[in-house]
């Protein structure tokens, strides 16, 4: 047993918890399965395929964002979000290394 990880995570994992909190609820996988690859869309275009209210969108968007999940850039009046592929990539690739040098 390796007790160190018992009080602090392994370097490679820290900031990787908002990250897995984030797409720990199903609402917001859901989201995340809305967009194409390389796509950008608005709040308005995601509450329109979503059988989710305006104001519950708005707040499952803004823990991705904060998660680092997706990324966002204001156009205007329009706010656009994209998944942030480096940042999932490199948080999925952290949990895969520690699996497989452990095995």
């Amino acid at each position: 047993m390796k007790s160190s990880y018992a009080r602090a995570l392994p370097k490679a994992w820290k900031g990787l918890s908002k990250v897995f909190t984030a797409l720990g609820d199903e609402r917001r996988q859901r989201i995340l399965l809305l967009f194409e690859p390389g796509e950008k869309l608005n709040a308005g275009q995601i509450v329109a395929a979503c059988p989710l209210s305006q104001s519950t969108v708005s707040h499952h968007l803004k823990i991705l964002r904060e998660a680092g999940v997706l990324r966002s850039e204001k156009a205007g009046k329009e706010v656009f979000f994209w998944i942030d592929k480096p940042r999932l990539s490199e948080a999925l690739e952290s949990v895969a290394q520690y699996l497989h040098e452990k095995t």
